[in-house]
């Protein structure tokens, strides 16, 4: 089987494509899964570059779709020819979060799916929404969960709501989605014009250009007549944080989800205080809340947006696609 690997230290120049044996048979419990696609995320982009390090001849990419080609003794849940796709914690089955780190994640901590073949436990896969193509189902094991987590199980969307989402990258794009498919409105904000026309194509109700509008906190306020808005889908960190919280209605609810403007920086704590407003981090989420978003996209018809595939051996192009920024939406990998 084809599979891309990543030598110490790390960086584009060092990802590398070959040749191996096949994974074998499942065990008991396990699943073999012939993988179609992936999709690249921030935090891939991290260990591939050699930002966040990893094992030499570590397997890269945490997601992971495909059908299941053998199942082994025991398992019941999957039948051959299911289509699956990946969970990004594959020990975290549901309940309340109980990862702070990445050494269980696949392309991270242990092997990931960059690679034709896996077989692993069965509960380190759900079967992906009807209809899906494999591309479609990969982009939901990091973003897609990360956006519905961040809206429907920690901040408890409702139809009326209105959410601020910042910029165009995977997790934006699903937040935007889940919030018009829930019967919420929605203000998204981007450095393009060009990509602002889709956000408004994709049903934002307002949309901001932040480099025009640097005060963008104060002009979400001014959209949403003083209130400010229910949630905001916090990507950037340090950097965008005080104009979140200048954005979010008192009571409201911010999801500290990215690091993208850095990793530290000043906090307006006595704001934050004073909006008594509930500051959350999160990292992905469980097994079980992949299975409920699955079964509400199904059901409310949603479709991932998909800026550009490249094949498994194009990974080094598909992951300068994603440092040039021009991406709208997710950039996948399809064999």
């Amino acid at each position: 089987m084809k599979v891309v690997t990543l030598r110490s230290p790390g960086g584009l120049e060092h990802l590398e494509v070959s040749e191996r044996d096949g994974p074998g048979e499942p065990g008991h419990g396990e699943i073999r899964v012939r993988l179609h696609a992936s999709s690249l995320n921030f935090h891939d982009y991290g260990v591939v570059s050699g930002a966040m390090p990893t094992e030499d001849g570590r397997i890269p990419m945490s997601d992971g779709a495909g059908v299941v080609e053998a199942v082994g003794d025991g398992v019941e849940e999957f039948s051959t020819g299911d289509a699956v796709v990946s969970c990004f914690f594959p020990y975290w089955q549901d309940g309340p979060a109980r990862v702070g780190d990445f050494k269980t994640t696949p392309g991270d901590g242990i092997d990931g799916y960059a690679r034709e073949q896996v077989v692993c436990p069965a509960t380190w896969f759900t079967r992906a929404p009807e209809g899906y193509s494999h591309a479609e189902a990969a982009t939901l094991t990091t973003a897609g969960l990360t956006a519905w987590r961040a809206l429907v199980v920690d901040g408890q969307l409702k139809a009326g709501d209105t959410v601020l989402a910042l910029g165009t990258g995977g997790v934006s794009i699903f937040a935007l989605q889940i919030a018009r498919m829930m019967g919420a409105r929605v203000i998204a904000t981007s450095s393009s014009d060009e990509k602002i026309e889709r956000l408004k194509e994709l049903g934002a109700e307002h949309t901001l250009n932040y480099q025009r509008e640097p005060e963008w906190g104060k002009r979400v306020k001014e959209l949403t007549e003083g209130r400010g808005v229910d949630h905001v889908i916090e990507v950037g960190g340090p950097g965008t944080l005080p104009q979140s919280i200048d954005a979010v209605r008192i009571g409201g609810h911010i999801s500290l989800i990215g690091v993208l403007t850095g990793r530290g920086g000043e906090i307006p704590t006595a704001k934050l205080m004073a909006k008594q407003a509930r500051l959350q981090g999160l990292i992905v989420g469980s097994r079980t809340h992949q299975q409920e978003m699955i079964r509400g996209l199904e059901a409310g018809g949603l479709r991932p947006v998909i800026d550009r595939s490249f094949a498994l051996d194009e990974i080094a192009d598909a992951f300068r696609h994603e440092e040039s920024g021009q991406h709208f939406g997710k950039i996948c990998l399809e064999f």
